[in-house]
């Protein structure tokens, strides 16, 4: 008789023939493969909200902690289709020993996918978090932020703008308005009881109403133009319709650029595809992640293809899926804005982020001849900008500016005596007048902070460190686990693929660094 990783042998004596008894999977597997690592973390999280979700009664179905353990083994292994999962669980002997042999069908794995893990696979990712914090791998007080677009599971020429509806609807309103002028001059008679009408954002029901009473004003009239009557015509059967549409694209829209028609959550951004870079737009999703010892600490999913407007939903949801904050944070250009470095300043987190021009700062000739208006020395006890002539620059005026986010900026105009005769007049400025700049005194300020914080010692390594922090685990799972598409649609579903990548890509690492 053998034992190990070979069939064991006995024989029958009574009637002398030798039985072959199959292998016991648990042991063909190695103890430290990482599908160990998966059912003993999966194991040990809490699972009560998901069971929560299943009614009871009927059939007799299968454990959710058994189809989660086989979700999250497929992601580690790059096997993302529910059929080949189901494939999986009667071939593979980890998928198998981590089913316990049970083989759900891929209608099984996909609804529990799609339906199951909805709200509750975040607080499933936090648990394991935390578990990974409190084995050493990874601290929650530290972490480096960046984002990444992938591509959305939606046909890249079913595209919506909002310009062109803003175009369309302007068109038609404008169209409507001459039409109605035209019959005022046709029809005064008719039309001299009439209140005036706001052709602005008109309704659906009021453009139908407009239109049906043109077309019963002109359409007896002689002296009206054919072409005309075939406007009218055409308006009455198509503006009130296309209005009503337009109004729906809008509500999807949600104050976005674009949309997809096949997946409306998803968002045309601007990939960088190839070594060359040349970006092509696509539908995507803006992946949002904070890692630390490159584990991901935590995820989260926009619309906005724009890093700067992605931090404060980030740092929320981080604070409310995982109860702490980070008391450090480090993250690249994209990030650097007031509205970012007031956030972090409000929530006492130390940040390491850069703004725009800090690397080219670095350059000892990026300051020869640089006349711009952030570069000029400002005075505060005299409340003057000194022109690069060495000539004090009066305050003329001070004005607030809004952000598209809402955000007020307050501004601060200064401007030069005279310039007429300077030697420096043409590097200067090219405007016929003296010149004048406008400064963001609270802006200028948050720089030098983030400046002073790069440039010590702290900030130089925590600038060393981000380049193989965050960029590892983007080409880990964009080359290495070949997840560059999603393959659900929809915000919610999608969230559910990023959090299941997200886990495989933690457990696999910590298999790799020991359990």
């Amino acid at each position: 008789m053998k034992k190990g990783n070979q069939k064991v042998v006995f024989k029958d004596y009574i009637s002398n023939q030798v039985l072959l008894l199959p292998p016991n999977l648990e042991e063909l597997i190695e103890a430290n493969h990482p599908v160990r690592v998966v059912n003993k973390v999966i194991d040990s999280i809490n699972i009560d909200a998901l069971i929560a979700g299943y009614s009871g009664g009927g059939t007799s179905s299968y454990h959710p902690r058994m189809l989660l353990k086989v979700l999250v083994y497929g992601y580690l292994c790059n096997v993302y289709s529910s059929r080949k999962l189901e494939s999986c669980t009667k071939e593979n002997i980890h998928f198998m020993w981590l089913s316990g042999m049970q083989q759900p069908d891929h209608n099984t794995i996909n609804r529990f996918r799609s339906e199951r893990l909805k709200d509750v696979l975040k607080n499933i990712f936090a648990q394991t978090v935390h578990l990974l914090s409190k084995a050493g791998h990874l601290s929650l007080k530290e972490v480096y932020t960046d984002g990444t677009k992938i591509e959305a599971n939606a046909n890249r020429y079913s595209f919506v703008w909002g310009k062109s509806i803003k175009y369309h609807q302007g068109k038609m309103e404008e169209q409507l308005k001459e039409l109605w002028e035209y019959t005022q001059s046709i029809a005064k008679e008719e039309l001299k009881d009439t209140a005036p009408i706001d052709f602005k954002a008109i309704s659906p029901e009021k453009i139908a109403e407009t239109v049906n009473t043109i077309h019963a004003l002109l359409k007896d009239k002689e002296e009206v133009p054919q072409k005309i009557k075939q406007k009218v015509n055409y308006a009455k059967q198509r503006w009130a319709g296309k209005r009503k549409e337009y109004a729906e694209q809008e509500k999807i829209l949600k104050g976005r650029n674009s949309y997809s028609k096949t997946d409306p959550d998803a968002t045309f951004m601007r990939l960088k595809e190839d070594h060359m870079k040349n970006g092509q737009l696509k539908p995507a999703y803006n992946l949002q992640i904070s890692t630390s010892n490159q584990f991901i600490v935590h995820y989260t999913l926009h619309h906005n293809p724009a890093d700067t407007k992605t931090l404060a939903p980030h740092l929320r949801s981080f604070e409310q899926h995982l109860k702490t904050k980070p008391d450090v944070m480090t993250a690249d250009a994209g990030y650097g804005s007031e509205e970012n470095y007031q956030l972090l300043a409000k929530a006492k987190i130390n940040p390491f982020i850069k703004y725009n021009y800090f690397d080219k700062e670095q350059s000892k000739h990026f300051f020869k001849d640089n006349y711009r208006s952030e570069y000029l020395k400002y005075d505060a006890e005299t409340d003057t900008v000194i022109c690069p002539s060495g000539k004090p620059m009066r305050k003329t005026k001070e004005y607030t500016r809004k952000t598209p986010d809402g955000m007020t900026q307050h501004y601060t105009s200064y401007q030069a005596e005279s310039c007429e005769g300077c030697e420096l007049r043409q590097k200067c400025h090219q405007s016929k007048n003296n010149r004048t700049v406008d400064l963001n005194h609270t802006l200028r300020h948050l720089k030098q902070q983030a400046k002073t914080n790069l440039l010590s010692e702290t900030g130089v390594y925590h600038r060393k460190k981000r380049c193989y922090e965050v960029e590892p685990v983007f080409a880990n799972i964009k080359h290495n686990k070949n997840f560059r598409r999603f393959n659900l649609r929809g915000q919610n579903k999608v969230e559910i693929e990023t959090g299941l990548i997200a886990l495989a890509h933690n457990l696999k690492k910590a298999a790799t660094k020991g359990n």
